[in-house]
């Protein structure tokens, strides 16, 4: 998959994105094997849930974590599911051949 660089990520404070239509990099970040893992298990995850589930989905818990969190954005990013799973399985290669369908719902 190929990256696209983009500008708008310096604005949020983001080195890497991945939208249902591609991955996304600020323009001099350096994009590692597991930032391109992490990246490639967002892929899954938004297919699983037909891209719209995804946004809902990661939207819905990005809010209820954020108040359980007292409004500590960093605090919440980081427990949402999606995240967890992604941060928990960048550095493992064969993570993505044998990951089974919705295995995010295990870092609930």
């Amino acid at each position: 998959m190929k990256i696209k660089r983009t500008k708008l990520l310096r604005l949020i404070g983001k080195k890497l994105i991945t939208l249902p239509w591609g991955v996304y990099a600020a323009p001099k970040a350096l994009v590692t094997e597991d930032d391109m893992i992490h990246e490639f298990i967002h892929i899954k995850q938004w297919r699983e849930l037909w891209y719209v589930g995804f946004l809902i989905w990661y939207i819905v818990e990005f809010l209820i974590r954020l108040v359980a969190n007292g409004f500590k954005f960093k605090k919440a990013y980081r427990g949402i599911s999606f995240e967890r799973e992604a941060y928990a399985n960048q550095g493992d290669f064969s993570y993505l051949k044998g990951r089974g369908w919705f295995n995010f719902l295990k870092y609930l």
